[in-house]
Protein backbone atom coordinates (compact mmCIF):
# COMPACT_ATOMS: atom_id res chain seq x y z
CA UNK A 1 0.00 0.00 0.00
CA UNK A 2 1.20 3.51 -0.80
CA UNK A 3 2.47 5.82 1.91
CA UNK A 4 -0.21 7.37 4.09
CA UNK A 5 -0.36 11.12 4.53
CA UNK A 6 -0.99 11.95 8.18
CA UNK A 7 -2.40 15.31 7.12
CA UNK A 8 -4.97 13.70 4.78
CA UNK A 9 -5.73 11.10 7.44
CA UNK A 10 -6.51 13.84 9.96
CA UNK A 11 -8.62 15.77 7.43
CA UNK A 12 -10.57 12.60 6.60
CA UNK A 13 -11.28 11.95 10.26
CA UNK A 14 -12.27 15.58 10.80
CA UNK A 15 -14.58 15.60 7.76
CA UNK A 16 -16.27 12.37 8.85
CA UNK A 17 -16.59 13.65 12.41
CA UNK A 18 -18.32 16.84 11.23
CA UNK A 19 -20.67 14.88 8.96
CA UNK A 20 -21.49 12.72 11.98
CA UNK A 21 -22.55 15.79 13.93
CA UNK A 22 -24.93 16.73 11.10
CA UNK A 23 -26.41 13.23 10.74
CA UNK A 24 -26.61 12.84 14.52
CA UNK A 25 -28.37 16.13 15.25
CA UNK A 26 -30.78 16.23 12.29
CA UNK A 27 -33.57 13.62 12.56
CA UNK A 28 -34.22 11.87 9.27
CA UNK A 29 -30.60 12.13 8.10
CA UNK A 30 -28.42 9.08 8.73
CA UNK A 31 -24.74 8.34 8.29
CA UNK A 32 -25.78 5.80 5.63
CA UNK A 33 -26.95 8.72 3.48
CA UNK A 34 -23.51 10.29 3.60
CA UNK A 35 -21.83 6.90 3.10
CA UNK A 36 -23.73 6.26 -0.12
CA UNK A 37 -23.08 9.83 -1.30
CA UNK A 38 -19.34 9.44 -0.68
CA UNK A 39 -19.32 6.17 -2.62
CA UNK A 40 -21.02 7.92 -5.53
CA UNK A 41 -18.48 10.76 -5.45
CA UNK A 42 -15.44 8.52 -4.87
CA UNK A 43 -14.40 8.42 -8.57
CA UNK A 44 -14.51 12.23 -8.72
CA UNK A 45 -12.59 12.52 -5.46
CA UNK A 46 -10.01 10.00 -6.71
CA UNK A 47 -9.43 12.20 -9.76
CA UNK A 48 -8.70 15.06 -7.36
CA UNK A 49 -6.05 13.00 -5.57
CA UNK A 50 -8.15 11.69 -2.66
CA UNK A 51 -7.32 7.98 -2.37
CA UNK A 52 -10.13 5.46 -1.60
CA UNK A 53 -8.58 4.80 1.83
CA UNK A 54 -9.29 8.36 2.99
CA UNK A 55 -12.88 8.16 1.72
CA UNK A 56 -13.35 4.92 3.68
CA UNK A 57 -11.92 6.56 6.81
CA UNK A 58 -14.30 9.48 6.33
CA UNK A 59 -17.25 7.05 6.16
CA UNK A 60 -16.11 5.21 9.28
CA UNK A 61 -15.57 8.44 11.25
CA UNK A 62 -19.02 9.63 10.20
CA UNK A 63 -20.62 6.44 11.52
CA UNK A 64 -18.77 6.63 14.87
CA UNK A 65 -19.47 10.35 15.33
CA UNK A 66 -23.19 9.85 14.77
CA UNK A 67 -23.40 7.26 17.56
CA UNK A 68 -22.22 9.96 19.98
CA UNK A 69 -24.40 12.84 18.78
CA UNK A 70 -27.69 11.14 17.87
CA UNK A 71 -28.75 10.94 21.52
CA UNK A 72 -29.15 14.75 21.68
CA UNK A 73 -32.38 15.03 19.62
CA UNK A 74 -33.70 11.94 21.40
CA UNK A 75 -33.27 13.56 24.82
CA UNK A 76 -34.20 17.16 24.07
CA UNK A 77 -36.69 16.80 21.22
CA UNK A 78 -38.08 13.27 21.53
CA UNK A 79 -37.07 12.67 17.91
CA UNK A 80 -35.65 9.14 17.65
CA UNK A 81 -33.63 7.31 15.05
CA UNK A 82 -33.93 3.53 14.80
CA UNK A 83 -30.88 3.11 17.05
CA UNK A 84 -32.06 5.54 19.75
CA UNK A 85 -35.80 4.81 19.90
CA UNK A 86 -35.64 3.31 23.40
CA UNK A 87 -33.47 6.18 24.62
CA UNK A 88 -36.32 8.66 24.15
CA UNK A 89 -38.27 7.79 27.30
CA UNK A 90 -35.47 7.61 29.92
CA UNK A 91 -33.68 10.54 28.24
CA UNK A 92 -36.79 12.70 28.22
CA UNK A 93 -37.59 11.58 31.74
CA UNK A 94 -34.17 12.87 32.88
CA UNK A 95 -34.73 16.12 30.97
CA UNK A 96 -37.92 16.76 32.97
CA UNK A 97 -35.98 16.09 36.18
CA UNK A 98 -33.48 18.82 35.30
CA UNK A 99 -30.82 16.30 34.24
CA UNK A 100 -30.95 16.57 30.46
CA UNK A 101 -27.33 17.69 30.26
CA UNK A 102 -26.32 14.83 32.56
CA UNK A 103 -28.18 12.35 30.34
CA UNK A 104 -26.18 13.52 27.33
CA UNK A 105 -22.93 13.48 29.30
CA UNK A 106 -23.61 9.92 30.49
CA UNK A 107 -24.45 8.92 26.93
CA UNK A 108 -21.16 10.36 25.70
CA UNK A 109 -19.38 8.46 28.48
CA UNK A 110 -21.13 5.26 27.40
CA UNK A 111 -19.99 5.71 23.80
CA UNK A 112 -16.43 6.57 24.81
CA UNK A 113 -16.29 3.66 27.25
CA UNK A 114 -17.60 1.37 24.55
CA UNK A 115 -14.74 2.39 22.25
CA UNK A 116 -12.23 1.40 24.92
CA UNK A 117 -14.08 -1.85 25.72
CA UNK A 118 -14.34 -2.72 22.03
CA UNK A 119 -10.61 -2.24 21.54
CA UNK A 120 -9.89 -4.51 24.51
CA UNK A 121 -12.31 -7.24 23.47
CA UNK A 122 -11.95 -7.10 19.70
CA UNK A 123 -9.65 -10.14 19.55
CA UNK A 124 -11.49 -12.51 21.96
CA UNK A 125 -14.89 -11.47 20.59
CA UNK A 126 -13.69 -12.00 17.03
CA UNK A 127 -12.48 -15.51 17.84
CA UNK A 128 -15.66 -16.36 19.76
CA UNK A 129 -18.22 -15.00 17.31
CA UNK A 130 -16.25 -16.26 14.34
CA UNK A 131 -16.59 -19.77 15.82
CA UNK A 132 -20.28 -19.63 16.87
CA UNK A 133 -21.53 -17.52 13.95
CA UNK A 134 -22.96 -20.49 11.97
CA UNK A 135 -24.86 -21.72 15.04
CA UNK A 136 -26.28 -18.27 15.80
CA UNK A 137 -27.32 -17.80 12.19
CA UNK A 138 -29.15 -21.16 12.11
CA UNK A 139 -31.01 -20.50 15.37
CA UNK A 140 -31.69 -16.76 15.05
CA UNK A 141 -35.49 -17.08 15.16
CA UNK A 142 -35.37 -19.15 18.37
CA UNK A 143 -32.97 -16.70 20.02
CA UNK A 144 -35.22 -13.73 19.21
CA UNK A 145 -38.33 -15.58 20.41
CA UNK A 146 -36.61 -16.27 23.74
CA UNK A 147 -35.69 -12.56 24.02
CA UNK A 148 -39.30 -11.53 23.33
CA UNK A 149 -40.63 -14.11 25.83
CA UNK A 150 -38.30 -12.93 28.61
CA UNK A 151 -39.19 -9.31 27.90
CA UNK A 152 -42.94 -9.96 28.12
CA UNK A 153 -42.75 -12.41 31.03
CA UNK A 154 -40.76 -9.90 33.11
CA UNK A 155 -43.58 -7.32 32.96
CA UNK A 156 -45.04 -6.81 36.45
CA UNK A 157 -47.14 -3.71 35.97
CA UNK A 158 -46.96 -0.26 37.47
CA UNK A 159 -48.92 1.07 40.42
CA UNK A 160 -49.96 -2.23 41.95
CA UNK A 161 -46.42 -3.57 41.84
CA UNK A 162 -45.14 -0.49 43.64
CA UNK A 163 -47.78 -0.86 46.33
CA UNK A 164 -46.83 -4.50 46.88
CA UNK A 165 -50.49 -5.59 46.67
CA UNK A 166 -50.50 -7.19 43.24
CA UNK A 167 -52.65 -10.31 43.00
CA UNK A 168 -51.96 -13.33 40.79
CA UNK A 169 -54.61 -12.34 38.19
CA UNK A 170 -53.15 -8.82 38.09
CA UNK A 171 -49.71 -10.20 37.29
CA UNK A 172 -51.08 -12.07 34.31
CA UNK A 173 -53.15 -9.04 33.33
CA UNK A 174 -50.04 -6.92 32.83
CA UNK A 175 -48.26 -9.70 30.98
CA UNK A 176 -51.28 -10.07 28.70
CA UNK A 177 -51.26 -6.33 28.01
CA UNK A 178 -47.54 -6.49 27.28
CA UNK A 179 -48.18 -9.32 24.81
CA UNK A 180 -51.00 -7.32 23.22
CA UNK A 181 -48.75 -4.28 22.79
CA UNK A 182 -45.96 -6.44 21.35
CA UNK A 183 -48.33 -8.03 18.84
CA UNK A 184 -50.17 -4.87 17.78
CA UNK A 185 -46.91 -3.02 17.19
CA UNK A 186 -45.57 -6.11 15.42
CA UNK A 187 -48.56 -6.12 13.07
CA UNK A 188 -48.03 -2.40 12.49
CA UNK A 189 -44.41 -3.14 11.62
CA UNK A 190 -45.34 -5.96 9.23
CA UNK A 191 -47.89 -3.73 7.51
CA UNK A 192 -45.46 -0.83 7.22
CA UNK A 193 -42.46 -2.83 5.96
CA UNK A 194 -44.55 -4.73 3.42
CA UNK A 195 -45.69 -1.45 1.85
CA UNK A 196 -42.43 0.48 2.01
CA UNK A 197 -42.60 0.84 -1.77
CA UNK A 198 -45.47 3.31 -1.27
CA UNK A 199 -43.07 5.87 0.22
CA UNK A 200 -42.83 8.78 -2.20
CA UNK A 201 -40.80 11.50 -0.45
CA UNK A 202 -41.26 15.16 -1.31
CA UNK A 203 -37.54 15.69 -0.65
CA UNK A 204 -35.39 12.72 -1.60
CA UNK A 205 -32.18 12.36 0.40
CA UNK A 206 -30.93 8.81 0.11
CA UNK A 207 -33.26 5.85 0.52
CA UNK A 208 -36.61 6.64 2.16
CA UNK A 209 -37.10 4.54 5.30
CA UNK A 210 -40.41 3.60 6.89
CA UNK A 211 -38.64 3.58 10.27
CA UNK A 212 -38.61 7.38 10.29
CA UNK A 213 -42.39 7.93 10.61
CA UNK A 214 -42.88 4.63 12.43
CA UNK A 215 -40.49 5.29 15.32
CA UNK A 216 -41.17 9.03 15.38
CA UNK A 217 -44.83 8.23 16.04
CA UNK A 218 -44.37 5.32 18.46
CA UNK A 219 -41.56 6.76 20.58
CA UNK A 220 -41.28 10.46 19.72
CA UNK A 221 -44.64 12.15 19.15
CA UNK A 222 -46.48 9.88 21.60
CA UNK A 223 -43.98 10.81 24.31
CA UNK A 224 -44.42 14.52 23.65
CA UNK A 225 -48.22 14.26 23.78
CA UNK A 226 -47.99 12.45 27.14
CA UNK A 227 -45.82 15.32 28.37
CA UNK A 228 -48.48 17.79 27.25
CA UNK A 229 -51.26 15.78 28.92
CA UNK A 230 -49.37 15.65 32.22
CA UNK A 231 -48.38 19.34 32.05
CA UNK A 232 -44.70 18.51 32.42
CA UNK A 233 -42.14 21.27 32.83
CA UNK A 234 -38.35 21.51 32.61
CA UNK A 235 -37.16 22.46 36.13
CA UNK A 236 -35.07 25.56 36.65
CA UNK A 237 -32.23 23.65 38.27
CA UNK A 238 -29.78 21.90 35.97
CA UNK A 239 -27.51 18.96 36.66
CA UNK A 240 -24.66 18.22 34.26
CA UNK A 241 -22.14 16.50 36.51
CA UNK A 242 -22.04 12.73 36.90
CA UNK A 243 -24.38 11.45 39.57
CA UNK A 244 -24.15 7.74 38.87
CA UNK A 245 -22.14 5.14 40.75
CA UNK A 246 -19.01 3.71 39.15
CA UNK A 247 -20.58 0.23 39.34
CA UNK A 248 -23.58 1.29 37.26
CA UNK A 249 -21.40 3.14 34.75
CA UNK A 250 -19.14 0.13 34.24
CA UNK A 251 -22.10 -2.24 34.03
CA UNK A 252 -23.77 0.06 31.51
CA UNK A 253 -20.64 0.23 29.36
CA UNK A 254 -20.09 -3.53 29.51
CA UNK A 255 -23.69 -4.59 28.80
CA UNK A 256 -24.03 -2.04 26.01
CA UNK A 257 -20.74 -3.04 24.40
CA UNK A 258 -21.50 -6.76 24.65
CA UNK A 259 -25.02 -6.41 23.20
CA UNK A 260 -23.86 -4.09 20.43
CA UNK A 261 -21.05 -6.44 19.44
CA UNK A 262 -23.46 -9.41 19.39
CA UNK A 263 -25.95 -7.97 16.91
CA UNK A 264 -23.13 -6.66 14.71
CA UNK A 265 -22.39 -10.26 13.67
CA UNK A 266 -25.95 -11.27 12.88
CA UNK A 267 -27.92 -10.54 9.70
CA UNK A 268 -31.18 -8.62 9.92
CA UNK A 269 -30.54 -7.30 13.43
CA UNK A 270 -29.89 -3.72 14.49
CA UNK A 271 -28.93 -1.76 17.56
CA UNK A 272 -32.63 -1.59 18.43
CA UNK A 273 -32.61 -5.33 19.15
CA UNK A 274 -29.43 -4.94 21.19
CA UNK A 275 -31.18 -2.24 23.23
CA UNK A 276 -33.82 -4.80 24.17
CA UNK A 277 -31.07 -7.12 25.40
CA UNK A 278 -29.67 -4.30 27.53
CA UNK A 279 -33.13 -3.69 28.97
CA UNK A 280 -33.10 -7.22 30.38
CA UNK A 281 -30.07 -6.35 32.55
CA UNK A 282 -31.12 -2.84 33.61
CA UNK A 283 -33.93 -2.42 36.15
CA UNK A 284 -37.22 -2.83 34.36
CA UNK A 285 -38.53 0.61 35.30
CA UNK A 286 -36.13 2.49 33.01
CA UNK A 287 -38.78 2.82 30.29
CA UNK A 288 -41.91 3.05 32.41
CA UNK A 289 -43.99 6.18 32.41
CA UNK A 290 -47.70 6.37 32.95
CA UNK A 291 -50.40 8.95 33.49
CA UNK A 292 -50.55 10.04 37.10
CA UNK A 293 -53.93 9.79 38.78
CA UNK A 294 -54.27 12.84 41.01
CA UNK A 295 -55.80 11.94 44.38
CA UNK A 296 -55.07 15.06 46.39
CA UNK A 297 -53.69 18.54 46.15
CA UNK A 298 -49.91 18.77 45.92
CA UNK A 299 -48.05 19.59 49.10
CA UNK A 300 -46.84 23.18 49.33
CA UNK A 301 -43.29 23.45 48.06
CA UNK A 302 -43.34 20.05 46.38
CA UNK A 303 -41.88 20.07 42.85
CA UNK A 304 -44.55 19.45 40.21
CA UNK A 305 -44.04 16.02 38.72
CA UNK A 306 -46.36 13.60 36.99
CA UNK A 307 -43.96 10.98 35.79
CA UNK A 308 -44.45 8.22 38.35
CA UNK A 309 -47.16 7.53 40.85
CA UNK A 310 -44.90 6.27 43.61
CA UNK A 311 -42.13 8.65 44.66
CA UNK A 312 -40.49 5.93 46.75
CA UNK A 313 -39.14 4.32 43.58
CA UNK A 314 -38.25 7.64 41.97
CA UNK A 315 -34.56 7.52 42.88
CA UNK A 316 -34.13 3.95 41.64
CA UNK A 317 -35.97 4.79 38.43
CA UNK A 318 -33.70 7.77 37.83
CA UNK A 319 -30.66 5.58 38.44
CA UNK A 320 -31.89 2.97 35.97
CA UNK A 321 -32.66 5.68 33.42
CA UNK A 322 -29.12 7.02 33.73
CA UNK A 323 -27.59 3.57 33.44
CA UNK A 324 -29.67 2.85 30.37
CA UNK A 325 -28.43 6.06 28.73
CA UNK A 326 -24.87 4.78 29.22
CA UNK A 327 -25.82 1.37 27.84
CA UNK A 328 -27.76 2.47 24.77
CA UNK A 329 -24.93 4.67 23.55
CA UNK A 330 -22.49 1.85 24.22
CA UNK A 331 -24.70 -0.38 22.09
CA UNK A 332 -24.65 1.95 19.10
CA UNK A 333 -20.92 2.69 19.19
CA UNK A 334 -19.94 -0.93 19.78
CA UNK A 335 -22.26 -2.02 16.97
CA UNK A 336 -20.57 0.42 14.57
CA UNK A 337 -17.10 -0.82 15.55
CA UNK A 338 -17.88 -4.53 15.45
CA UNK A 339 -19.71 -4.08 12.16
CA UNK A 340 -16.26 -3.31 10.77
CA UNK A 341 -14.75 -6.26 12.66
CA UNK A 342 -17.41 -8.59 11.24
CA UNK A 343 -16.45 -7.43 7.75
CA UNK A 344 -12.82 -8.31 8.48
CA UNK A 345 -13.49 -11.69 10.13
CA UNK A 346 -16.41 -13.22 8.21
CA UNK A 347 -16.49 -10.94 5.17
CA UNK A 348 -20.12 -9.90 5.73
CA UNK A 349 -21.48 -6.35 5.77
CA UNK A 350 -23.91 -5.39 8.52
CA UNK A 351 -24.43 -1.64 8.00
CA UNK A 352 -24.49 1.02 5.33
CA UNK A 353 -21.02 2.16 6.41
CA UNK A 354 -19.46 -1.31 6.04
CA UNK A 355 -21.22 -1.80 2.70
CA UNK A 356 -19.69 1.46 1.48
CA UNK A 357 -16.22 0.62 2.85
CA UNK A 358 -16.34 -2.81 1.24
CA UNK A 359 -17.41 -1.30 -2.08
CA UNK A 360 -14.62 1.28 -2.04
CA UNK A 361 -11.74 -0.86 -0.75
CA UNK A 362 -12.85 -4.49 -0.92
CA UNK A 363 -12.40 -6.82 2.05
CA UNK A 364 -9.36 -8.46 0.43
CA UNK A 365 -7.39 -5.20 0.63
CA UNK A 366 -7.98 -4.69 4.35
CA UNK A 367 -4.50 -5.61 5.60
CA UNK A 368 -2.96 -4.96 9.01
CA UNK A 369 -1.87 -1.40 8.17
CA UNK A 370 -5.35 -0.45 6.96
CA UNK A 371 -6.94 -1.97 10.05
CA UNK A 372 -4.52 -0.04 12.27
CA UNK A 373 -5.46 3.19 10.48
CA UNK A 374 -9.15 2.40 10.92
CA UNK A 375 -8.76 1.93 14.68
CA UNK A 376 -6.70 5.12 14.89
CA UNK A 377 -9.53 6.97 13.12
CA UNK A 378 -12.06 5.47 15.56
CA UNK A 379 -10.07 6.66 18.58
CA UNK A 380 -9.60 10.18 17.18
CA UNK A 381 -13.27 10.48 16.25
CA UNK A 382 -14.33 9.25 19.69
CA UNK A 383 -12.09 11.83 21.36
CA UNK A 384 -13.51 14.71 19.30
CA UNK A 385 -17.08 13.44 19.62
CA UNK A 386 -17.03 13.06 23.40
CA UNK A 387 -16.20 16.71 24.02
CA UNK A 388 -18.53 18.10 21.34
CA UNK A 389 -21.44 15.94 22.54
CA UNK A 390 -21.01 17.13 26.14
CA UNK A 391 -20.66 20.76 25.00
CA UNK A 392 -23.77 20.62 22.81
CA UNK A 393 -25.74 18.87 25.55
CA UNK A 394 -24.86 21.51 28.15
CA UNK A 395 -25.75 24.41 25.89
CA UNK A 396 -28.94 22.81 24.56
CA UNK A 397 -30.19 22.31 28.11
CA UNK A 398 -29.55 25.95 29.03
CA UNK A 399 -31.36 27.13 25.89
CA UNK A 400 -34.38 24.89 26.42
CA UNK A 401 -34.86 26.10 30.00
CA UNK A 402 -35.56 29.58 28.59
CA UNK A 403 -38.35 28.30 26.34
CA UNK A 404 -41.98 27.54 27.10
CA UNK A 405 -42.00 23.73 27.30
CA UNK A 406 -45.59 23.43 26.06
CA UNK A 407 -44.85 25.51 22.99
CA UNK A 408 -41.62 23.57 22.47
CA UNK A 409 -43.50 20.23 22.50
CA UNK A 410 -46.08 21.56 20.05
CA UNK A 411 -43.32 22.91 17.80
CA UNK A 412 -41.47 19.59 17.81
CA UNK A 413 -44.71 17.71 17.08
CA UNK A 414 -45.31 19.95 14.08
CA UNK A 415 -41.69 19.46 13.02
CA UNK A 416 -41.94 15.67 13.23
CA UNK A 417 -45.14 15.76 11.19
CA UNK A 418 -43.60 17.93 8.49
CA UNK A 419 -40.42 15.84 8.47
CA UNK A 420 -42.38 12.59 8.06
CA UNK A 421 -44.25 14.07 5.09
CA UNK A 422 -41.19 15.57 3.42
CA UNK A 423 -38.97 12.49 3.74
CA UNK A 424 -41.57 9.72 3.33
CA UNK A 425 -44.60 11.27 1.61
CA UNK A 426 -48.31 10.75 2.28
CA UNK A 427 -48.00 7.07 3.18
CA UNK A 428 -45.25 7.86 5.68
CA UNK A 429 -47.44 10.60 7.17
CA UNK A 430 -50.28 8.07 7.50
CA UNK A 431 -47.99 5.61 9.33
CA UNK A 432 -46.78 8.43 11.60
CA UNK A 433 -50.34 9.40 12.56
CA UNK A 434 -51.56 5.87 13.32
CA UNK A 435 -48.38 5.11 15.29
CA UNK A 436 -48.99 7.90 17.80
CA UNK A 437 -52.02 6.45 19.68
CA UNK A 438 -50.39 3.01 19.71
CA UNK A 439 -47.26 4.56 21.21
CA UNK A 440 -49.38 6.12 23.96
CA UNK A 441 -50.90 2.80 25.03
CA UNK A 442 -48.10 1.78 27.48
CA UNK A 443 -48.66 4.95 29.53
CA UNK A 444 -52.34 4.11 30.01
CA UNK A 445 -51.72 0.38 30.51
CA UNK A 446 -48.98 1.01 33.13
CA UNK A 447 -46.54 -1.26 31.29
CA UNK A 448 -43.04 -0.75 29.88
CA UNK A 449 -42.75 0.91 26.51
CA UNK A 450 -39.98 -1.42 25.36
CA UNK A 451 -42.71 -3.93 24.39
CA UNK A 452 -43.47 -1.58 21.50
CA UNK A 453 -40.18 -2.74 19.96
CA UNK A 454 -42.30 -5.59 18.64
CA UNK A 455 -42.62 -3.25 15.67
CA UNK A 456 -39.12 -4.38 14.68
CA UNK A 457 -38.71 -7.65 16.57
CA UNK A 458 -41.80 -9.49 15.23
CA UNK A 459 -41.01 -8.82 11.53
CA UNK A 460 -37.40 -9.93 12.09
CA UNK A 461 -38.54 -13.15 13.84
CA UNK A 462 -40.88 -13.99 10.96
CA UNK A 463 -38.08 -13.23 8.50
CA UNK A 464 -35.87 -15.90 10.09
CA UNK A 465 -38.62 -18.53 10.44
Amino acid sequence: MEDVSLFLLFLSVLAGYLLGIVSGLLPGIHSNNFALALVAFSPLLAERGVAPLYIAIMILSNAISQTFHDVIPSVFLGAPEADTALAVLPGHRLLLEGAGAEAVRLSALGSAGSVVASMLFVLPFSLFFGAVYPYLQDNMALILIVIAFIMIASEKGGEEKEEGQQTLPAKYKYKAMALFLFLITGVLGLFSFSREDLLIPVIKFGEASILLPLLSGLFGASQLIISLLTKSEIPEESVSKFELSRKRVLRGVFTGSAAGSLVAWLPGLSSAIAALLVGLFVRSDFDRRFIKKETSEPVLGERKSSLYTDSRSNHQTLESSKEFMVSISGVNTSNAIFGLVALLVIGRTRSGATVAINEILGVESLGFQVILLFFTAILLTALFSYFSTVWIGNNAHHMLRKLDYTKLCIGVLVGLTIMSFLFTGLFGLFIFIISIPIGMLPSFMNIRKSHAMGVILLPVILYFL
